[in-house]
């Protein structure tokens, strides 16, 4: 079965969207992925298929797992999802588009930032509730 892949995002996109977000760091772990950071606390994913095709997890709240989990192209993360955590893996942009991929990565990167200590938060400039 083919599956359509309309996620155009690449590597560099993706790499350049989540630098762009505030007070982010970049590490490449867990067999060469591209792994983001916001006050030494992961907040994305970037991995590849056998094919090159760029899959991206992120965090997410408990009512977005519970929808995206059952949209096509989109995954509970393996790994992180079967510990209980609300993580969700895009293996294609066939229900999530790149766009909402990035509104998913901005509130990925705000729900790690927001449970930083107040102390690390103001120092990473991030003056977040």
């Amino acid at each position: 079965m083919n599956i359509p892949d309309d996620g155009k995002m690449t590597r560099d996109d993706y790499n350049r969207f989540c630098a762009s977000l505030p007070s982010t760091t970049h590490v490449v772990q867990w067999g060469g992925a591209d792994v983001w950071k916001v006050g030494g606390k992961v907040f994305a994913i970037g991995g590849w298929d056998d094919g090159g095709r760029l899959f991206v997890t992120f965090k997410c709240s408990e009512v977005a797992f519970d929808i995206l989990k059952e949209q096509p192209g989109l995954r509970p993360a393996p790994y992180l999802a079967s510990r209980g955590m609300k993580w969700i893996q895009r293996r294609t942009g066939e229900s999530m588009d790149d766009a909402a991929l990035k509104d998913y990565l901005r509130e990925s990167h705000r729900l790690i930032a927001v449970k930083l200590p107040k102390k690390i938060r103001s120092e990473l400039g991030l003056n977040q509730s």
